[in-house]
């Protein structure tokens, strides 16, 4: 549907909001046989394809959405985003909703494109405000205007403290942490609040809804996204802000906007009213009164983009795109995402070596044309629309089914915060829209209802947040005493249970808090103020005490937390070398980065004594005086975590002199024929740290260390952590070093005496039994032989060679050889 019909009625139903116009268009739309109508928002459309649904049958009614699709085979009458209008289906009945969005500079020339080229065979009507009536009579000259008065009055009532706004009041404010802390004021303040936001799907957003149509909260807070497709029983509607950030500058509000948002007070025949907060100094008086008498300059340009494309290459493409209009009535738009992701993409080499014929230029445009709902940064947007359309250009012309299984099953979770499951909705919204392509993949269908569940459990789960964050349900005592002026009683035990009036609100373990989560009431939507109120000296007090803190109050628990006063506090992370482990104060809203750099610094204080105290040797003091083999041995030991078997150490062993050996002895290293270890760190407390160290180096989750005082035990750890912890694994045996030592010392003795027959008295000490005796001593280098039942073993191991400092014979400087050298 690119060209008008001449005998196509066309009419312009103009007016403020609340004037039934939408009522009006749907009603005409259903008297005729066939008929499509668009609407600005997905949420619009579904709204109102459930109603005709309800009145005409399932099967009589299409939706048709970048992200839904539902067509019966004889449909008769099409829903659909403006955005999504099969133009090139003839009906007798076109209307499109919010006419006057053909300024917007985002999805103006969208607006426009259907404003100029959109006709029904029989019946055309463009819906919206009377500023763009000038434009519509200049441009579609044969159009009829209806005005339609508003059947509400909207006057202004000013500023107002949010404690003094009435009840059924709608807040706006223009960001999402504005939302957020306006609803955290109206919940300690009020009792809660439902929340509104642009990045909501629409089963979050009608959920909300719901609980303020339902009056289980008194006060909505939004950004402007009320100001289109929601229609509630909103009395007041009160502005947090006068500015607002258009995605390029930060100004005031237009009249019209103000109009938009105001209007959604008063619906129907009750009249509204609109103001501001305390906060915010009021509204310009012209403003007031263009939106109370609806009186609003003209729009005087409409936004415009080339839809008569060519695609013979993509510079054809770019140069179609770029014309300008003919009428100085319309402008050329600004660079929307879909040629922002074009002009990306035809930098790439890649990319542009595979569109190189009309057809795939075509397939190129269609990419580009899928929306950002993440609105991520462009290049990662543009990273994503290569990666399609390069699949799209292989043979089987087709998104791999394993690529796209990737991509959809990483958002099938349902955890993380407001913002992190808002971010997975915007990005399961991309793979909806693109299942929709029957072309593009495989078994379209089962792609779109995968999808659709996994949007559907995320808005439920993200409903749930929002509830639990923004809407309290306490008693009928807490909320009394927080509507009052009256200081709440709150109380942090030993045991760190905050009461509020004696009610329990939570647990604070550390600097984290817990809210309660018994049957009475939900922890989320606690008495946030009464719980500031208590936490805020609470934790400045812990902060301070942590702080002053002797080091014997912390500790090192089993998942590599540092523990103070029973409650984990920090992490350690890995380091450059495990003996230099990082720490990571655990997340908390109640610490600012001034707190957390305090107790960042008393625990690193404690952490690098508690080092010291356990590894000293290892750890040499900045200005020692080791020479260089002492210290590269030093080195290993601690790489090693203490211990390292002696074949690893040969070359290093063989360059220390004797006086060398002597100063390692005295720091405590035992030169063993089969280990080079620290006896000192073979307590279990030393073993202990060594193995959370050596997990927390290697990315491993903790292992528990070995019980204290064995000497063996069964092996089922990797050999490199039983090395780590001061242990050698040997078949399925691990065996502490220095009864390793003993156990080799021992060998050698017997095999000196004869053939050895295990098992010996002392061998009983290992507590291991005959048969992994044999194995243990086969696997120190003897070898068995049998007689009969008899099992012995012969030939001692060759030892490893000693260090024998090397003899310096004294020469006489008087001699022929140190003459001769002196002349040399």
């Amino acid at each position: 549907m690119t060209s008008t019909y001449d005998s196509s009625r066309v009419v312009a139903v103009l007016g403020p909001t609340n004037t039934g116009k939408t009522h009006l268009a749907l009603e005409r739309m259903l008297g005729h046989r066939t008929g499509m109508i668009g609407f600005p928002l997905r949420l619009l459309a579904r709204e109102n394809y459930d109603r005709i649904a309800k009145l005409k049958g399932r099967n009589a009614v299409a939706l048709i959405t970048g992200e839904e699709k539902i067509i019966p085979p004889y449909a008769q009458w099409f829903v659909c985003t403006v955005e999504s209008m099969p133009l090139d289906r003839r009906v007798d009945f076109l209307a499109i909703d919010e006419i006057q969005l053909c300024g917007d500079a985002e999805r103006g020339h969208i607006f426009t494109d259907r404003l100029l080229h959109a006709r029904g065979t029989s019946e055309t009507m463009f819906l919206g405000s009377e500023t763009i009536k000038p434009l519509i009579r200049r441009l579609v000259p044969k159009a009829e205007f209806i005005s339609r008065p508003r059947l509400s009055t909207l006057s202004y009532s000013g500023p107002a403290k949010l404690t003094r706004l009435p009840g059924r009041s709608a807040i706006v404010a223009f960001s999402a942490s504005e939302v957020y802390a306006l609803a955290e004021m109206i919940r300690r303040q009020r009792g809660g609040a439902a929340v509104v936001l642009g990045a909501l799907s629409p089963r979050t957003r009608n959920a909300q809804v719901a609980l303020y149509q339902a009056g289980e909260v008194d006060y909505l807070v939004a950004t402007d996204a009320i100001g289109m497709g929601l229609n509630m029983d909103v009395d007041h509607v009160a502005f947090a802000a006068a500015r607002k950030f258009d995605g390029q500058v930060s100004r005031a509000l237009e009249a019209t906007e103000v109009a938009q948002i105001a209007g959604r007070a008063g619906r129907h025949m009750n009249n509204g009213t609109f103001g501001t907060t305390a906060d915010v100094p009021g509204l310009d008086p012209q403003i007031v009164e263009a939106v109370e008498n609806h009186h609003f300059p003209p729009l005087k340009k409409l936004q415009w983009r080339n839809s008569d494309l060519r695609f013979t290459s993509v510079a054809a493409l770019i140069a179609a795109l770029d014309r300008l209009p003919d009428d100085p009535g319309l402008v050329r738009a600004r660079e929307s995402d879909d040629r922002l992701a074009l002009t990306a993409l035809s930098q790439d080499v890649d990319t542009m070596e595979r569109a190189k014929t009309p057809d795939r230029v075509r397939l190129l445009w269609e990419v580009c044309q899928i929306p950002d709902f993440r609105k991520s940064l462009a290049e990662q947007h543009s990273r994503l629309l290569a990666a399609i359309f390069h699949h799209l250009t292989e043979p089987a012309r087709k998104l791999p089914a394993e690529w796209l299984d990737r991509q959809v099953k990483r958002l099938d979770r349902t955890d993380g915060d407001i913002d992190t499951l808002m971010t997975r909705i915007a990005n399961v919204r991309t793979w909806t829209y693109i299942s929709h392509r029957g072309d593009w993949v495989e078994n379209g269908l089962e792609w779109q209802e995968r999808t659709r569940a996994i949007e559907d459990r995320l808005s439920d789960a993200l409903h749930q947040r929002l509830t639990q964050r923004f809407i309290d349900r306490r008693t009928a005592v807490l909320m009394r005493k927080m509507r009052s002026d009256e200081a709440l009683d709150s109380t942090v035990s030993d045991q760190g249970q905050l009461t509020v009036e004696g009610e329990f609100v939570g647990s604070l373990q550390g600097f984290r808090f817990t809210a309660d989560r018994s049957e009475s009431g939900h922890a989320a939507r606690a008495v946030s103020a009464a719980a500031r109120a208590a936490l805020k000296p609470e934790i400045a007090g812990r902060v301070a005490a942590l702080a002053a803190a002797p080091d014997g109050e912390f500790d090192l628990d089993g998942n590599a937390q540092i523990v103070w006063r029973g409650a984990p506090v920090a992490g350690l992370q890995a380091g450059p070398m495990p003996l230099q482990p990082l720490i990571e104060v655990l997340p908390s809203e109640w610490i600012d980065a001034e707190a957390r750099r305090t107790i960042e610094i008393r625990l690193a204080t404690w952490l690098s004594a508690r080092l010291h105290a356990l590894f000293g040797p290892l750890i040499p003091a900045p200005g020692a005086d080791f020479s260089g083999p002492v210290r590269g041995l030093l080195f290993q030991l601690a790489e090693h975590l203490g211990s390292m078997p002696r074949a690893r150490t040969a070359s290093p062993l063989d360059k220390l002199s004797e006086e060398e050996r002597k100063l390692l002895a005295r720091l405590g290293v035992r030169f063993g024929t089969e280990s080079l270890f620290l006896p000192a760190l073979l307590k279990p407390e030393v073993m202990r740290w060594r193995a959370a160290l050596w997990c927390l180096h290697r990315g491993q989750p903790q292992m528990a260390p070995p019980p204290p005082g064995r000497v063996s035990l069964p092996a089922d750890h990797p050999a490199a952590y039983y090395e780590a912890v001061g242990y050698r694994r040997l078949g399925r045996q691990a065996i502490r070093l220095d009864m390793l030592e003993r156990f080799a010392a021992e060998l050698r003795r017997l095999a000196r005496e004869g053939p050895i027959s295990p098992p010996a008295p002392w061998m009983s000490q290992l507590g291991i039994g005959p048969d992994d005796m044999s194995f243990l001593i086969e696997a120190m280098g003897y070898k068995p032989k049998r007689e009969g039942d008899a099992v012995t073993f012969h030939h001692t191991p060759r030892r490893p060679k000693r260090h024998k400092p090397q003899k310096v014979t004294k020469i006489d400087e008087n001699s022929p050889f140190a003459v001769l050298k002196r002349l040399r």
